[in-house]
């Protein structure tokens, strides 16, 4: 996050208390990037709202542009203008979509976690940082490539919030249930099971110096476990990693950034490997 340059600020004019500004002037006063104000809108004027937002941000000594634009729906809004600013981060604040809509059409903020190249930074809460708890969401039974560079992300982002917010971070793991029907009695036994993920964990914990303490082992899915986490904890902010699962088996299954986005009582950044990142920029440039 501390070469982050550029911060691309999704200003929504029917909600005044500006969340999404408070969250990126918080990370704007540390890492000096510069906000990119955008307005979603093919309708209506809102040239005032962003020149009273423009000079109030240099009064206060950020650098800062504004934006209004339209390219089809919200979602490819923020990514075109995400890509022609080369934005490293987009900061917007969710509001949750009614069940049924949801049920019908995929959220907007749904198909923004999915297809966005840059971090995403959801704003739910106007909760302070300040002091707080980072919550990171690993998969540690992963070991794939993919996984990994994505869990290195992950921490290394859940390191520099805490340290901007002068808060701690702590790490969640999820490890599978007992499998009644499984040919080696081990994945029977809760104990053993967990046991296992645990010796798993202390190469993690070793590498990205995460203490017993900040370490939570849990047993269950990860779109349960993370919520309940984050409730106990009262953390700030959680940082989740999507592998941006699209098309049939993503409308099935949905990721878990998506399906925890609405249940998490806290600001939450979705992250993407590497190699989702160049393939959803690729699509970018073929528009």
């Amino acid at each position: 996050m501390q070469t982050i340059r550029r911060i691309l600020v999704v200003v929504e004019p029917q909600l005044p208390e500006g969340l999404a500004l408070t969250r990126a002037k918080l990370i704007a006063g540390v890492t000096q990037s510069h906000l990119h104000l955008l307005v979603c809108d093919k309708k209506g004027d809102h040239s005032a709202l962003l020149d009273d937002l423009r000079s109030s941000l240099t009064l206060e000594g950020f650098s800062a542009t504004t934006q209004q634009a339209w390219d089809e729906n919200v979602h490819q809004t923020i990514i075109t203008i995400q890509q022609a600013e080369g934005c490293g981060l987009v900061i917007k604040q969710h509001l949750p979509d009614n069940p049924l809509k949801k049920a019908i059409l995929t959220p907007e903020d749904w198909k923004l976690l999915r297809y966005c190249p840059a971090p995403v930074l959801m704003v739910k809460t106007d909760t302070p940082w300040t002091g707080g708890i980072i919550l990171a969401a690993v998969d540690v039974g992963n070991s794939d490539h993919e996984h990994r560079t994505l869990h290195a992300s992950i921490i290394s982002h859940g390191y520099d919030i805490a340290g901007l917010a002068k808060g701690d971070l702590h790490v969640i793991a999820a490890h599978p249930s007992p499998m009644l029907s499984a040919a080696d009695p081990t994945f029977q036994l809760q104990e053993t099971i967990e046991a296992r993920y645990r010796e798993q964990c202390k190469n993690f914990q070793a590498q990205y110096h995460i203490s017993d303490e900040h370490l939570h082992v849990a047993q269950g899915p990860a779109d349960v476990l993370i919520p309940q986490t984050t409730h106990q904890l009262k953390a700030v902010v959680t940082v989740i990693g999507t592998v941006a699962r699209t098309g049939l088996s993503g409308a099935l299954i949905g990721n878990t950034a998506e399906v925890v986005l609405d249940t998490l009582e806290s600001d939450v950044l979705v992250l993407k490997p590497d190699e989702i990142i160049a393939l959803l920029e690729e699509r970018v440039a073929q528009r």
